[in-house]
């Protein structure tokens, strides 16, 4: 019988980016990050003139970040253990927004923080790679866990049946998020893997078959 899948993004879920983010551009790029808002773009000046960082300076920044400075970032508290531990029940898969030539620097990056599980790259609404994921796999059931509300509105809009958990580690981020709970795309926000991981192992009971029922 198949296992259930459970298919988790990477950034501020499972690994702090903003933070790490943040610090290298003010030691570094003389750029200043502070977030105000959920518009990551605003939060991005550069600090001598105080002028907007351009789009295509955030996303120069940002790849530059992915392919040289992964290594300042560090697991968010408790992710790494509840990896581990959901591993036991259930198959573990990436989902991330990266560029697909970044995949195998994540793999590592993720290898080396002791999460051990097959990577996916995307770019854009996650609802289709999740999908292609799930036909791969073909799970008894899938728990999606991003920490961006546009990607549990992508999977509740592709995916009819899906279980999905709204998550940001990210203390800097998180007050900035819109809850995909709130907005119905999402069965529950829980900011913390202490008490996410009770909810996710309640879930996997309820959708899990016991042995009997098997029998």
């Amino acid at each position: 019988m198949s296992r259930p899948l459970i298919v988790c993004d990477c950034d501020e879920v499972l690994l702090h980016m903003v933070a790490p983010f943040r610090d290298w551009l003010g030691e570094s790029q003389g750029v200043t990050f502070a977030m105000k808002s959920n518009n990551f773009s605003d939060a991005m000046r550069w600090t001598e003139s105080g002028e907007p960082v351009e789009p295509a300076d955030i996303w120069r920044l940002l790849r530059t970040f992915f392919e040289t400075e992964m290594h300042r970032q560090m697991p968010i508290d408790g992710a790494v253990e509840a990896m581990d531990e959901l591993a036991g029940r259930a198959d573990i898969a990436i989902l991330t927004n990266l560029i697909d030539d970044h995949r195998d620097l994540r793999q590592a990056q993720l290898g080396a923080h002791g999460i051990a599980a097959r990577v996916f790259t995307n770019q854009g609404p996650k609802g289709p790679a999740l999908q292609a994921i799930i036909e791969e796999y073909r799970p008894s059931h899938t728990i999606f866990i991003d920490d961006l509300p546009q990607h549990h509105q992508s999977a509740r809009e592709t995916i009819g049946d899906i279980t999905t958990l709204h998550l940001c580690g990210e203390p800097l981020l998180a007050p900035h998020i819109d809850c995909a709970h709130a907005a119905g795309h999402a069965d529950a926000r829980i900011d913390s893997w202490a008490e996410a991981l009770p909810w996710l192992h309640a879930r996997l009971d309820r959708l899990t078959p016991s042995l009997e029922e098997t029998e």
